[in-house]
């Protein structure tokens, strides 16, 4: 006979959850493109920005000029020439965005881990599943 596993002995599950943003069914804004304007704004160059975050120049601006074009506004204010920090900054859309964006992903985590928690985890009910309540952000 097969050996039986216990519900104590089996492996959680994990409620997942990602939050982005679309325009006309096509994804405009994530996670990792806040992450690249809060990295621009808090280092005022894109370059400082692509080496903080472990990138290169042309994969943040890429990716800034992809969501530019699809939402038809500038994230970016850039100033060519110069010295040191300042060159780049948010427009005050981008600003908004990734502000607005944090809210709503953190309260969209908030809903979910008390959703979840309230159908799945029990501990004083046995016939309630192990589970754990995990963040998942979209690839970039």
């Amino acid at each position: 006979m097969g050996s039986r596993r216990s519900r104590t002995s089996a492996k959680p599950m994990k409620a997942r959850v990602k939050v982005w943003l679309e325009m006309d069914g096509e994804y405009v804004f994530g996670f990792g493109l806040s992450e690249i304007l809060k990295a621009v704004d808090a280092a005022g160059s894109m370059k400082a920005a692509a080496d903080r975050l472990g990138k290169s120049y042309r994969y943040l601006w890429g990716r800034i000029k992809e969501a530019e074009t699809a939402m038809g506004a500038p994230l970016v204010e850039t100033r060519v020439g110069g010295r040191g920090p300042g060159r780049s900054s948010l427009t005050e859309l981008a600003s908004r965005l990734v502000t607005d964006y944090d809210a709503l992903r953190r309260r969209a985590f908030e809903v979910v881990e008390q959703e979840f928690s309230s159908r799945f985890e029990a501990p004083s009910d046995a016939s309630r599943l192990p589970v754990v309540v995990k963040h998942c952000e979209p690839d970039g």
